[in-house]
């Protein structure tokens, strides 16, 4: 349940309504803008009385939310919303622009690699340092020596890091060591984890889940944001459809869904997406002209004899000829970058 207060309504009398309602069993948000005053309500509002409330001088009109999902939903929060990583902003005006390796190799290839991104326009370095692959097999990531590496080449570049957390009980570490904690698209519904990360205040990237409708996707974000922690952004990373031709297939028509639906910004990762090099530029570019609020592209040095998905990485000249055509889309659409 929505409730719209009218213009200028005082504070002392927003806090009466608010303590009125909250006696009633349930957790109010308040949304207070400057022209508009929402108090969202959360929890079970069945015994609440829409017409009596709608009788308060103060209130302009109550609304049903008919969607599961509250935070996260835009009734509850109008404008848009933006999350701070250390000044860093994801959700504004300037697109959030995150790259780096599939999988942290070393520290030479790292380093070289996030100082060749933060030239070209990047302001954000991802690497995974746990990789959770299909095959036991196959590359694991180098772990708790993978972070020590990310934190080193983020002292040298400055740039914040983005690395996919796989155990709730790595939560301590992530949090005093990463600066946006990812979820992998096979955790998208490990819910024990996203309970856990709710109790932190970190920015969390949420990838969209293998084959998670919007809904169930906007649902996974709400576990996170309904234990306190609404530092969430979205990251659409492609589903798994019929076509076997790409390894996933981008939903680019996901982005203005949620941008209708929910509050919270969202990126796009055309790397995961497609797994071939020669599709990111043209789905990079589609996914800014669509609205998306940054990208998330894996760049490597050697993409030949990189350790993990070497055939959908791009070498650091392709990403700087890529960001030079994203400023024109950028700009047709009220971005920058």
């Amino acid at each position: 349940m929505v409730i719209i207060l009218k213009p200028k309504t005082k504070q002392e009398e927003i806090d009466k309504l608010t303590n009125e309602l909250e006696g009633e069993g349930v957790k109010v948000n308040p949304v207070i803008g400057t022209d508009l005053i929402i108090l969202g309500l959360v929890g079970d509002t069945s015994k609440i009385d829409a017409l009596k409330i709608e009788a308060n001088d103060i209130v302009e009109k109550v609304m049903h939310v008919q969607e599961p999902f509250k935070k996260a939903n835009r009734l509850f929060h109008p404008d848009n919303s933006i999350v701070d990583v250390n000044g860093s902003e994801i959700g504004g005006n300037k697109l959030a622009m995150i790259a780096g390796p599939c999988s942290v190799e070393s520290e030479e290839q790292l380093t070289f690699v996030a100082e060749e991104v933060k030239k070209l326009g990047a302001n954000f370095l991802r690497g995974g340092a746990f990789k959770p692959r299909t095959s036991p097999y196959s590359f694991q990531g180098l772990k708790y020596d993978g972070l020590e590496l990310l934190k080193i080449a983020r002292e040298k570049t400055g740039l914040p890091i983005v690395t996919e957390i796989m155990s709730p009980y790595d939560i301590e570490i992530f949090e005093r060591d990463v600066d946006v904690i990812q979820v992998g698209a096979r955790n998208m519904q490990n819910f024990d984890l996203l309970n856990e990360l709710g109790r932190t205040r970190k920015p969390i990237l949420l990838k969209r889940g293998l084959s998670a409708t919007i809904e169930e996707w906007l649902m996974s974000a709400e576990y996170i944001m309904a234990g306190g922690n609404e530092n969430v952004i979205l990251c659409e990373r492609g589903i798994r459809t019929f076509e076997t031709y790409t390894r996933n297939t981008l939903d680019l028509s996901a982005i203005p869904a949620v941008k209708k639906l929910s509050h919270l910004p969202v990126i796009v990762d055309p790397s995961h997406a497609t797994g071939k090099r020669f599709m990111i530029s043209p789905l990079a570019k589609a996914a800014v002209a669509v609205g998306a609020d940054g990208l998330i592209i894996e760049v490597h040095n050697n993409p030949e004899k990189a350790l993990c998905d070497g055939p959908q990485s791009i070498r650091p000249n392709d990403y700087e000829t890529l960001v030079q055509e994203l400023k024109a889309i950028a700009a047709a659409v009220g971005r920058v970058l």
